[in-house]
Order: structure tokens, then sequence, then C-alpha cells
């Protein structure tokens, strides 16, 4: 699908978070309709028709990532942002396993019914958006938890017959402060970046690239996996779905355990290179998985745990760090732009990724469809590389390693 990564125009006129969801929702929920319900009814048949209409739709549905992303980033802070990002990122999964299973019940009454479903679906999602979320904290009076506490420096004072007019000027200038800084409140709330400033932001490219390599893998397993499964051992549909939920199964608690170690650790790259490290190793067992059901769900629970896991990390909590740094200066309203740049990247990565894996399993078989995820996982840790060296640098680890052999020579010459 593709996702719109910027929602400013040349002048930086900016569009609440709200009503571009709610927006991009409703018209989504009219593209499915007509894609997949009303061509039914009338019995219309047209390809042309129907690449227009689901283009239309992965442009409104791209409108939806950035927008959630950017409102959750508003409401929480860096030190709490993987572990509650990582369990809200868990919606994509449980969206999977509930809309398999509600496809599979509705099936038998028509496609075009399990298309009116979603389309229904979606539709009353937006009003709900609409009327029910709110963009910032800071439209309701409270704090903004990104920003940094001020530093209080206690003063001694004489306690005498001044006191009483010290307390008002003290109170006088703290409420001059407030105002003063409502004011520039609002003023950095209406300044959005644009899209160029976007891309140029530290991470903003490395990051990209590496989702678009991440995330061709991730949408492989999840749309290739139950033709594979019924292809390569013969089981029912039926019970291919089944298995292919352990993989989203894998992928919720991925993100929850990868967000909360980051937030242990306060460093998202190391802890995204470390489990991608095991990628590899991980989609090898599941390509050489033995005929049994149980050996095989277990296995795709690994895959989607260090796969899955990181992709929602990425899609999630980087991105809002990315959009939320330091070096967006005044410009405070990058957090949807960095999101779009960085999942509309991974979109078309993932929409050329199953390209690749029809053109691969047609001529070469699915040994080197999965030797083609290893090879994209490894792309993707290729390009985490030069972040991974800026962390250990910005956190001193190499000045430490270097340190220490000189305190053991110290050491022998003293002896």
């Amino acid at each position: 699908m593709t996702n719109i990564s910027s929602f400013s125009c040349p002048k930086h006129v900016r569009f609440e978070l709200r009503k571009v969801l709610s927006i991009g929702m409703w018209l989504s929920g009219c593209m499915i309709f007509l894609f997949g319900t009303l061509t039914q009814w009338i019995h219309f048949y047209n390809k042309a028709l129907y690449i227009t209409l689901w283009c239309l739709n992965g442009l409104f549905q791209g409108t939806g990532w950035p927008c959630v992303v950017a409102i959750m980033g508003n409401w929480f802070g860096k030190s709490e942002r993987g572990l509650v990002f990582g369990i809200w990122s868990a919606n994509a999964p449980v969206g999977n396993i509930f809309g398999s299973l509600i496809a599979s019940a509705l099936i038998d009454y028509g496609y075009e019914i399990v298309f009116l479903y979603a389309s229904f679906s979606i539709f009353c999602g937006g009003i709900v958006m609409f009327f029910g979320v709110v963009s910032s904290p800071l439209d309701l009076g409270l704090e903004d938890p990104n920003k940094q506490p001020a530093v209080f420096v206690e003063t001694q004072v004489n306690y005498g017959a001044t006191d009483q007019r010290l307390q008002e000027e003290e109170n006088s200038s703290e409420n001059e402060t407030n105002d003063k800084q409502t004011l520039v409140d609002q003023e950095k709330r209406q300044h959005a970046i644009n899209f160029f400033k976007a891309i140029l932001l530290p991470g903003v490219i490395a990051y990209s690239l590496a989702f678009a390599f991440l995330k061709m893998v991730n949408y492989g397993f999840f749309i290739w996996l139950p033709y594979y499964v019924t292809n390569e051992y013969g089981w029912p549909d039926t019970l291919a779905d089944k298995i292919s939920i352990w993989y989203d199964v894998g992928n919720i608690l991925g993100g929850v355990v990868a967000g909360f170690i980051s937030d242990r650790s306060g460093q998202r790259t190391p802890t995204l290179f470390a489990m991608l490290i095991c990628g590899p190793f991980v989609i090898w067992g599941y390509s050489v998985s033995p005929n049994d059901v149980t050996v095989n769900s277990g296995l795709l629970f690994l895959v989607g745990f260090f796969i899955g896991g990181a992709c929602n990390v990425i899609a999630t909590a980087v991105t809002a760090d990315i959009g939320k740094q330091e070096a967006v200066g005044k410009d405070t309203q990058a957090l949807a732009t960095v999101t779009g740049i960085i999942d509309g990247t991974g979109s078309v990565g993932a929409g050329i990724g199953q390209y690749l894996v029809a053109v691969i399993q047609r001529r070469f078989g699915w040994k080197s469809v999965f030797y083609f995820f290893m090879s994209a996982v490894v792309v993707t840790l290729v390009c985490l590389l030069p972040l991974l060296v800026q962390s250990f640098k910005s956190n001193g680890l190499f000045n430490k390693v270097r340190k220490k052999p000189r305190l053991l020579d110290n050491k022998k010459n003293e002896d």
C-alpha cells in the first residue's frame, strides 16, 4: 500500500491528525465497499476499475499508520515508549487473527459479504476516531510528556517583612512564564516540518532502508505462509490458517519484549540488532521443519518473535524517537512525516518483495525463497550497522575497550 509521508503543504499548513485519520478511514471503507461488494452486486467486473479502486484504497489507508503513531508519540515519552508501543503494536497481528477468523466464518455467504463487513468496520472505526481521539495532551491542557522537566534550584531567602512582596512577585512571574510557555507551545504545535527536512533527520534514511528489507520478509511470511503450508505439507486450508496464527502470536510477544528491553537499556538499535542476528537462523530452521504441526508452529512462533517483533519496534517506537529527537528543533511536527517516510519505504519494499517471492518460487522453489528472506535480513543488519556503531560511540563503549589494556600495562609497570 502507498503511504502518505507528509501532511504539510509547501507553506507548512498542518492538518489535525484526528481529522486526517478519520477521513482516511472513511474513504478507505468506501473503496473497499466499491471494490468487493458493489461490483459483485451489480455484476460489473473490470480489471482497470479494480486496480484504480485498490490503489486509492492503499492511498487512503496509508494515512492511518503515520497518524496513529504520531498520536501515540504525543502521549508517551521516550522512557516508556518502547514497552507501551510494543504492547500497542499488537493491534496489527491481533487484527490479522480476528480478521482471518471472521473472514473464514463469513466466506460461505459470499466474498462480497466479507468485503461488506470490512468496509463497515473501518467506516465505523473512523467515526469513533473522529469523536473519541484526542491528538495531543496539550489539547486538554495537560503537560507534554516529551518535554524535558525543568530544573529547579533552591535558594535561601531571609524571612521578614519582604516575604509577602517576594511571594507576590514570584507568583506574578510564574503566571507570566506559564502564559509565555503556553504561547510557545501553541506556536510549536502549528509549525510542521516538510518532507525534505524530515528525510535528512539523523536515522531516517538508515531505518527507512532497513525497514524496507525487513518488511519484505515480514509481509512475505504474512501473505505466503498459508499457501506454503498447504502446498509443501498438503495440510488443509483450515489447518494452515490456524498454524499461521502462531506467527502473529510471536509477533506480538516479540514486540513487547523488544520494547521493554530497549526501554530498560535506553537503546533501540542494539536491541533490534541482537534480535535480527537470530533472524536468518530461525528462518533457516523453519525452512527445514519436518511434517509435524507442533514443530512447525513452534518454529513459526520464533520467526514471528524475532522478525515480526523487530518490525513492530521499528514501525512504532523507533519512528517516534526519530520524530521527537532534538535535531528536529523548533519543527515539532515531524513525527507523522517521519513515520510516513519510514513506513512508506517499508511498504515499497514489501510490494517489491511479494513480486520477487512469486518469481523465485516459480523458478527455483521454496528453498530459494527462504534463502531470499535470510539475505534480506542480512541486508537489514548492514543498514543498521552504522547506527549501531554510533550508538556504541555515544555510550563510550569503544573508549572503555581501549582503556582496559592501558590499565593492565600500568599495573605491570608498577609491579
